[in-house]
């Protein structure tokens, strides 16, 4: 480990569903999952998922903080769990599935405890989540390593099904009221992202927008593509061949106007985006078609300023 990387571990039920938030952030160089907080050695999933050998379910993280910071960590980790239980997570239940923060240094207990403060005013029952030091870390068996990537399909019916995905909606949803987005959006703005409306092709911001910067999400300001992933499709619409973060999207199956498509919305805000096609150019051949009024383009030299500072390393 050199003085460029520093490494985070938390707990928060299924480990599955800790690598991903994490794992398609600039600055992030693994996400391990493993087990800690145990009074066993190599403990085994069966042994842990058995509540006899004390360990948690973690993710142990290696980030450079100069891209992002633990504080950005920190509070990426809330809006994964629900820390006012006490007997699990979700529909799992046991010890292994508490939520903890395990600090690594003086600096990490510290932000974590004001971390925990912050959230407090949220939620109506008293905040669990245990803020301990660390102690060893098992890596968990490879099966359970990215588990999000090996097996897609299960893993997002696993999180909605669990109750996980419901929650952190409900919860950390930056979807404003109906009043609120008509007084801060255009007409134009609106249709496209609340009523799925398509705007004109080569007649729209940033269809031929070729500067560096990322398109964030025109309500939540969630990153969503970056300049480096975009590209002339001759649509008339702005094209990229991937997203910043996949976990940001959600798809859907769009049978409107009597065809067949996949739509691609903002899970933040819930968001109509556009539309993904196969006839990209990229290896998976993926064309993310996306109307400029549902975005908002930073340049790069604005990413500090507006607070994407973590963004640059992109450039």
């Amino acid at each position: 480990m050199t003085d460029q990387f520093e490494k985070a571990t938390f707990a928060g039920g299924c480990f599955w569903c800790m690598v991903s938030p994490f794992d398609e952030q600039p600055g992030i160089k693994e996400v391990i999952s493993g087990y800690t907080g145990g009074h066993t050695e190599n403990p085994t999933y069966e042994e842990v998922c058995s509540d006899t050998t004390g360990h948690y379910e973690a993710v142990e993280i290696t980030f450079e903080p100069a891209v992002f910071p633990y504080e950005k960590l920190l509070e990426l980790y809330w809006q994964q769990v629900d820390p006012t239980d006490a007997g699990g997570q979700f529909n799992d239940r046991g010890s292994s599935y508490r939520t903890a923060i395990f600090y690594h240094n003086e600096g990490q207990r510290l932000a974590a405890e004001a971390s925990k403060i912050a959230i407090v005013s949220r939620f109506q029952n008293p905040i669990v989540t245990e803020i301990l030091p660390t102690g060893p870390f098992y890596k968990a068996e490879e099966k359970h390593q990215d588990y999000y990537k090996k097996n897609p399909f299960h893993y997002n019916l696993y999180k909605q099904g669990s109750g996980r995905a419901k929650f952190i909606r409900e919860t950390w949803s930056k979807v404003k009221s109906d009043e609120e987005l008509r007084e801060i959006l255009t007409p134009l703005q609106y249709e496209v992202t609340r009523n799925n409306a398509t705007e004109p092709p080569f007649q729209n911001e940033y269809w031929d927008t070729d500067e560096d910067g990322i398109y964030v999400d025109i309500i939540s300001g969630e990153p969503l593509f970056s300049s480096l992933d975009k590209y002339d499709a001759g649509c008339g619409w702005p094209s990229f061949t991937k997203p910043i973060r996949r976990t940001e999207l959600e798809e859907k199956f769009d049978t409107s106007h009597g065809m067949r498509r996949i739509e691609v919305r903002a899970k933040t805000s819930d968001s109509h985006l556009g539309h993904i096609f196969d006839d990209g150019p990229g290896p998976d051949r993926a064309r993310y078609c996306i109307n400029s009024a549902a975005l908002r383009f930073i340049p790069k030299d604005k990413l500090l300023e507006e607070g994407y500072g973590q963004y640059l390393k992109l450039f």
